[in-house]
Order: C-alpha cells, then sequence, then structure tokens
C-alpha cells in the first residue's frame, strides 16, 4: 500500500508580530520563502520534481493575498512549473495543508509536495480580513440569535466550563516558558529552525517569567458587554496566559517511502493518521478533545500509545480543558514548551507543531507523536504520526 511520509520539516525563527519585531522588516512572501528555501536545501530535492505547494495562511489579504503561496514558491527560487495554492483552515491551516499534501501523496495524485504556512501578523494584523465585514451572514446570524464571540471570549468560557482558576493559567504559561527557554538553551531547537537576518532564536520566549510575574497583569478581555451577557465569568485570560502576536513560517517536505528510497531520501516519520472535526463555535476552541478522540479512532491507537502531545496553546484554558477531559499526563504534552512562549504566527503554526514533534520524538526515542491544534469557527485538525 501507497503511504505518506515526512521527510524534513524546517521553520522560522518566530518573531513577536508588532512593529520593531525581530523580523517585522520582512515582507511575507520573503519570510514564507526563506522557510521553503531552507527546506528545498537541506532535503537536496531537485526542485522541478515538486508537484505542488500547499500553504496555510489566515490573514489572506494585503501582503498575504492573492494566492500568497504562489508568489512565495517562486521567491523561494522554485521552477515556475511548479504550482502553489493557499489554503486557510484558520490556525490550523499550515496543519490542514500537511493533511492535504500527504491525501494527495496517498491517493497517488502526488509525488513530492511540500506543506507550509505564514503568518506575519506585524504586517496583516489578526482579523484584518473581516474588519467591518459581515462575514456571517442572515441564516448563520438567525441560527445563532444570541451571538457568537471573540476567542478570548470562547477562552474565557472554557475557563468557567472547566473551573480552570487565574492561578492555574498562569501557573502553565510559566511552565511553558521554563520549557522552551530550556529547549533552547540545552540546543533541542537546533534542528528545527533555519535562522534568518542575524535572529537565530524565538523572540516570545522570556525565561524569567513567573507566576507572580503573570498574576499582575489585567484580564485581556473583561468589558461591560460580555459582563452583561456572562455575568458568571470573573476574566482571568490575560496577554500572559495567551499566545502572543507573531511573525514566522514553516515547511515540511511530504512524499511516498517508495518515492524517498527512489531518490535517495531518508524519511523521519510516517503521517498515519488524520481527523478533521467542527464543534460549537460559541466555545470555538474545545474542538480540540473531539479530534483527539476521532484520530485515535481512526489510528487504533490509546492514549498510552502516544509518546509526545503537541497542543496548540492558542490559550493556557484550551490545553487545560483538553487535558481534563483526556486524562493526559501533561508531562507528555509541549514538552519543549508551547505556543504561549514559542509564539503562535497563525498560518505557519500548524507546520510549526509537527516540526516540534518531528523532533521531540526523535530526542525522546518514542514511536508515535499527536498534535491537535483548535481553530476559529469550532474547528479542529489532528494528526498522528509515527517516527521511522
Amino acid at each position: 500500500m501507497r503511504d505518506a511520509v515526512i521527510v524534513d520539516a524546517v521553520r522560522t525563527p518566530i518573531g513577536k508580530g508588532k512593529p520593531g519585531g525581530a523580523l517585522a522588516g520582512i515582507h511575507p512572501v520573503d519570510l514564507h520563502a526563506h522557510a521553503i528555501r531552507a527546506l528545498v536545501e537541506r532535503t537536496g530535492i531537485e526542485p522541478a520534481l515538486i508537484d505542488d505547494v500547499i500553504s496555510g495562511a489566515v490573514g489572506q489579504i494585503g501582503e498575504q493575498s492573492m494566492n500568497t503561496a504562489r508568489w512565495a514558491a517562486l521567491a523561494a527560487g522554485l521552477p515556475e512549473s511548479v504550482p502553489a495554492v493557499t489554503v486557510d483552515r484558520q490556525c490550523g491551516s499550515s496543519q490542514q495543508a500537511i493533511h492535504f499534501a500527504a491525501q494527495g501523496v496517498l491517493a497517488g495524485a502526488y509525488d513530492i509536495v511540500i506543506a507550509s504556512g505564514i503568518e506575519s501578523m506585524s504586517h496583516v494584523p489578526i482579523g484584518s480580513q473581516a474588519a467591518g465585514q459581515d462575514f456571517l451572514g442572515s441564516a448563520v446570524a438567525a441560527r445563532y440569535p444570541e451571538g457568537l464571540v471573540p476567542q478570548g471570549i470562547s477562552a474565557e468560557l472554557i475557563a468557567d466550563k472547566w473551573h480552570l482558576s487565574r492561578t492555574q493559567l498562569d501557573e502553565f504559561a510559566a511552565e511553558s516558558h521554563r520549557r522552551a527557554a530550556a529547549a533552547w538553551a540545552d540546543g533541542r531547537f537546533a534542528k528545527d529552525v533555519v535562522p534568518l537576518n542575524g535572529v537565530t532564536q524565538d523572540e516570545s520566549v522570556r525565561p524569567s517569567t513567573t507566576v507572580e510575574v503573570l498574576a499582575g497583569l489585567k484580564p485581556a478581555f473583561e468589558a461591560d458587554i460580555w459582563h452583561q451577557r456572562f455575568p458568571q465569568l470573573d476574566f482571568r485570560v490575560t496577554a500572559g496566559n495567551s499566545s502572543p502576536i507573531n511573525d514566522g513560517a514553516s515547511a515540511v517536505l511530504i512524499t511516498s517511502s517508495e518515492t524517498a528510497q527512489r531518490l535517495g531520501l531518508t524519511p523521519r516519520a510516517r503521517l498515519h493518521s488524520f481527523a478533521v472535526v467542527g464543534d460549537d463555535p460559541l466555545f470555538m476552541l474545545t474542538g480540540i478533545i473531539p479530534a483527539t478522540a476521532k484520530v485515535l479512532d481512526r489510528a487504533g491507537l490509546s492514549f498510552s500509545d502516544i509518546d509526545a502531545f503537541e497542543v496548540n496553546e492558542a490559550f493556557t484554558s484550551v490545553v487545560l480543558a483538553w487535558q481534563a477531559e483526556t486524562g493526559v499526563d501533561l508531562s507528555k504534552v509541549n514538552i519543549n514548551g508551547g505556543a504561549t512562549a514559542i509564539g503562535h504566527p497563525l498560518g505557519a503554526s500548524g507546520g510549526r507543531l509537527m516540526t516540534t514533534l518531528l523532533s521531540v520524538l526523535e530526542q525522546r526515542e518514542g514511536r508515535y507523536g499527536l498534535q491537535v491544534m483548535c481553530e476559529a469557527g469550532g474547528l479542529a485538525n489532528a494528526t498522528i504520526i509515527e517516527r521511522l
């Protein structure tokens, strides 16, 4: 049977997504191209053999518009004959790109694909594509007459439903920074990151972060309108226990074992199983719970079979609610730190998590890894890989 394998994966350092950030002076196309170019150079793949470039981007407007994947592929020096397409599954966009690429290989439609992702939030602020727009329409508004909410309020609703205290959220955030700082100090990101313009490390990691420091931050989403609608909320989500705003790109080379052998490539992992689910769009970010169950069921595996989990830390309340439902030991979750510290460049994060998961499995000599991503609109992607 035909399979799909990951030959290699890379990412850029993650910069702060604001003016003055380490990568803010780089056009999104050029930032994206750097990851693609580095992947091609590192694997030695003949660029003309690439069947497609499938890229995730959330803010598909302005400098990330007009099928930004195509321009990144050309900027990376790929032949004009190599096509490219941009997909939007919100924060899971590049994880979905990995799914599409692997599914194309499994179906025999592709032999070699690059799945990549980009988000330059210093150039394209979050929500730019929807600013001032009615993107729901009348039928959705009628279906949810009380109205939907921003992601930060969803994170608050999750914290309230799962009885997660402000201290729990801050403790998890501080641990994320501690783990990420330790991973950098130990050289555990060396294989993942391709430096750019003198930037060699993630800019948002704060080694000195403590629960006491985080406790001094004010709630980020507290407002009269939300007090009136949700009087039960005590507002405990802050900038410190949420993912920051970031710039970054990632890229993953996917092929079949047969093609890899023919080209003399050594795969790092097999793409084992995939799942995507829809969930309550009010709570929005809880789809990772049914997505995890679905992908394990498809894989015929149990939680005990998984050696490492990457659960995107859009908000710490999301990961802690997932943990409360799954019972997974947090020592196996985001082992090298998560998005609270490393950063969350939206369209690139799926590829960033996959790059990290590959290295964690190799560092721990684990066999199976599970990656799951919450997404706006009440969606979630889940992927299981098997280290080779």
